[in-house]
């Protein structure tokens, strides 16, 4: 996750894996009404790979109970097929970065959007399971590392003072495709069979890889990613290692429900197959929302007291799914309640994260910003890992109650970061500063 703040906005335009790009939509849009030229064609390029990655990612969730009717496999097992891709993130986000260093970047974006579309044409031609599970993993390699250096090559397409702005367009993609490409996809898989979402998918990387060859310059300028001892001597750091763990609770309990969010809407609200996808747009739209007004509530209350206010809504919306998923009206306004707060942490939990990095590893802002990508996928993975299990064990009910109970997991290491920050100011440690600006390159 990287973000970098526009100085005449006081906006945080954070590139975190989908869920921060509304705040940067916003930038983007500010930037376009303050009269400033346009953006270079490669950008665009470079947004269209972030909308087909956000797409082929959580399309999954809207295509979990069709998925495992057509495999033969329970809901928990295509529910696995969450975490594995997010296994894929935090595993290519950190690693292959660091031992991608020294390829040029023009033709690392080539491979990895030749890797991309590959993994979705196996999915698409997956004959079972196992084939498709594969493909997940693949995808997800491909995922981290572009994500990893999207910011870099993003912002050295433009002048220095319009870095904000690139690098909002760029991650703009994965609103739009959480907004628009999930429910396609799922509409899309649902009417004509999932493998045809993933042909689909395949058909965009073919469009970006195209785009990246003719449009992005062959010599781009980059800082070298920092290596895997740099990273782990990160790890070595109680307060980061405190903030990754609110960050996996606080994404991972969302991830407990959501990822099962379609069965719960057929099998409990009742909703058609084809409904699901007019759900998930009225999600996404909410999601786009909800991160506009995290990112504003970070700004204004500071990273820790917005991230405690986020965590109890976030855990009092899912102790609520429990009672109103039975009725059609209560769901759809619980869901859209949700996604308003769902995704409302990662602007606190990027800033904090940020700011205490630069106090405990002044050195290595950018490795422990990094690291919080691999912390929200280890969520993604963990969540959907868990709620699988919750499903098939205790029942698909459970997974709203149990998630809630997380979420206030993440709540409490966060009100324990707090304390911590105000023992360090009583003894006189600088505390991090919730005014200073984050300043990342990838």
């Amino acid at each position: 996750m990287s973000s970098i703040c526009d100085s005449e906005s006081k906006v945080y335009c954070t590139a975190a894996y989908f869920s921060y790009t509304a705040t940067s939509s916003e930038c983007w849009l500010r930037s376009r009404q303050q009269g400033e030229p346009a953006m270079p064609l490669a950008l665009w390029a470079l947004t269209l790979s972030a909308f087909a990655i956000g797409t082929t990612e959580f399309v999954i969730v809207g295509l979990i109970p069709t998925i495992a009717a057509s495999l033969q496999v329970s809901v928990p097992s295509s529910g696995l097929l969450v975490s594995l891709y997010a296994l894929g993130v935090a595993i290519g986000a950190p690693v292959l970065t660091a031992l991608t260093g020294r390829v040029p970047r023009k033709l690392l974006l080539l491979g990895l959007m030749l890797l991309f579309t590959a993994g979705n044409l196996v999915a698409w031609m997956a004959p079972g399971y196992e084939a498709l599970m594969a493909a997940r993993v693949l995808t997800g390699l491909a995922h981290g590392v572009f994500f990893s250096i999207g910011s870099t090559i993003a912002t050295s397409l433009v002048p220095k003072e319009k870095a904000a702005s690139a690098i909002a367009l760029m991650f703009s993609g994965l609103t739009v495709a959480l907004v628009t490409g999930v429910p396609l996809g799922t509409f899309i898989g649902q009417r004509f069979g999932w493998q045809t979402t993933f042909l689909a998918v395949a058909m965009l990387g073919v469009i970006a890889f195209i785009g990246i060859a003719l449009l992005v310059p062959k010599a781009i300028a980059g800082s070298p990613p920092s290596s895997l001892p740099t990273q782990m001597a990160v790890l070595k750091k109680p307060r980061l290692l405190l903030v990754y763990a609110m960050t996996t609770l606080g994404y991972g309990g969302t991830f407990v429900a959501f990822t099962y969010l379609a069965p719960i809407l057929q099998q409990v609200a009742g909703f058609s197959a084809g409904a699901v996808g007019l759900v998930m747009l009225v999600y996404g739209v909410s999601v786009a929302f909800g991160n506009i007004w995290g990112g504003k509530l970070a700004d204004r209350k500071g990273p820790v007291r917005a991230l405690q206010i986020v965590f109890a809504l976030l855990a009092a919306v899912l102790l609520v799914l429990q009672f109103t998923a039975a009725n059609k009206i209560a769901v759809l306004i619980t869901v859209l309640a949700w996604g308003a707060v769902a995704f409302g942490n990662v602007p606190g939990l990027q800033v904090y994260v940020v700011q205490r990095a630069g106090r405990d590893a002044p050195q290595a802002v950018d490795v422990a910003s990094g690291l919080n990508i691999a912390a929200f996928n280890v969520g993604i993975a963990l969540g959907a890992w868990g709620g699988g299990i919750i499903v098939d064990r205790i029942g698909l009910m459970a997974t709203p109650w149990i998630g809630a109970l997380v979420v206030l997991g993440a709540l409490g290491l966060t009100t324990l970061a707090g304390r911590l920050d105000r023992l360090d100011a009583a003894r006189g440690i600088a505390a991090p500063s919730s005014s200073e600006p984050a300043v990342l390159t990838h």
